[in-house]
């Protein structure tokens, strides 16, 4: 589908966003999951965007997800934060089978039959992310495997069906290996109750300790060499998650940014009586907060539409897509600092919208690619490799 012909509230109406939107503050306040949301969602197909017409699915390609992920996060960002990390794996189905890989179709048509995809990849103190893991992967007899270590960052926790995770596999006669699975939600999957945060509080996502939790054989998806790997799965989940990433940040901005314009029309200056829209400092406080959005749409849009078409970027996948999510992060928390300002002192009281999404983006550093890992990522691909 073309992203220029694509209609974003055939999937995402004015109404649904509206009803999510005033749910948002109550699951903020309350610090609780937004069952609503993921049920109205899900009885409006949004589960199976990205999966092929022809299983079930919208048909819809990155790019168009993409638009839908900014467009839900304008509404609410923790929302579109837990959402995307089933919209994560049900893009790294697309990616396999648009490049013909086998093996994720059972996510494509559990996705269909409203099942939720969570994310398990994060492990406290692992800076390798992908390319490691302090989870232990013991291979069983059959072919699976069973799963032991702990989960930080689990998005969904409270309702998930099966957690996409990895593991280190270090007793096979090929060990080690890096194993990609599911697990389906049993006694061995144990999850906590510790989400208690600054912001993005109805993502949920608490810390998963896994005790054995066993992936049958057909929920094995990859096995593959620690360290930096061009394998499918690699890039599947890289480029998906930094694009999904960035949109629900970008899509934060563009809420900032709007609330900021309809502020500044509604204040009075009380010695000019004008309003604050006139004043040419508020004016080049939302040009400049203007100018940093509008180049990040453009951005996601481009990068996605790689992946979409299969567009060999090589070596540069990599800077690219750490890059995109970096951009998007810095850019998102600018444009909401700018529009605190443009809002006033009303703005830092917390039944405002802009002090929930003051602390909502600031969620934005903490996921992967951090700043570091983007910078070394991007002096490497123009200086090279560090001389040791």
């Amino acid at each position: 589908m073309s992203a220029h012909a694509f209609d974003p509230t055939a999937f995402l109406p004015d109404d649904l966003l509206d009803r999510i939107r005033e749910r948002a503050p109550i699951h903020d306040r309350e610090n609780t999951f937004p069952h609503e949301d993921l049920d109205e969602l899900r009885a409006a197909g949004y589960l199976s965007i990205l999966v092929p017409a022809e299983r079930g699915g919208a048909g819809l390609g990155l790019a168009e997800a993409a638009i839908l992920q900014q467009r839900l996060a304008t509404a609410a960002p923790a929302t579109a934060l837990a959402i995307n990390m089933h919209l994560v794996w049900t893009g790294v189905a697309k990616v396999f089978s648009d490049r013909g890989v086998a093996g994720l179709e059972f996510v494509q048509q559990g996705a269909v039959d409203g099942e939720v995809f969570a994310f398990g990849i994060s492990e406290g103190g692992n800076d390798l992310v992908l390319f490691g893991s302090d989870t232990d992967a013991a291979p069983l007899a059959d072919g699976g495997y069973a799963f032991t270590g702990t989960k930080i960052f689990t998005s969904l926790a409270p309702v998930w069906t099966r957690l996409g995770l990895h593991g280190l596999d270090t007793t096979s006669a090929d060990a080690p290996k890096l194993v990609f699975a599911f697990v389906d939600r049993t006694d061995a999957v144990v999850t906590g109750d510790d989400w208690d945060t600054l912001g993005m509080r109805a993502t949920q996502s608490r810390t998963t300790r896994l005790h054995g939790a066993v992936a049958a054989p057909a929920h094995v998806v990859r096995r593959i060499d620690p360290g930096s790997n061009p394998d499918p799965i690699v890039f599947g989940i890289f480029s998906v998650f930094e694009i999904l990433l960035a949109s629900v940040y970008t899509g934060i901005a563009r809420r900032a940014l709007d609330l900021a314009v309809a502020t500044a029309h509604a204040r009075r200056s009380k010695s000019s009586g004008a309003a604050y829209s006139q004043d040419p400092d508020i004016r080049w406080r939302v040009a400049d907060m203007a100018l940093a959005y509008d180049a990040l749409p453009p951005q996601i849009a481009a990068l996605a539409h790689d992946v979409d078409v299969l567009a060999d970027n090589g070596p540069r996948w990599f800077t690219l897509l750490s890059g995109l999510k970096h951009r998007a992060i810095t850019m998102a928390k600018q444009v909401v600092d700018e529009a605190m300002l443009v809002a006033g002192g009303g703005s830092y009281f917390s039944s405002n919208e802009l002090s929930r999404l003051y602390r909502d983006v600031l969620a934005g550093a903490f996921h992967p690619s951090d700043p570091e890992s983007a910078h070394a990522t991007a002096a490497t691909a123009w200086l090279g490799p560090r001389q040791s």
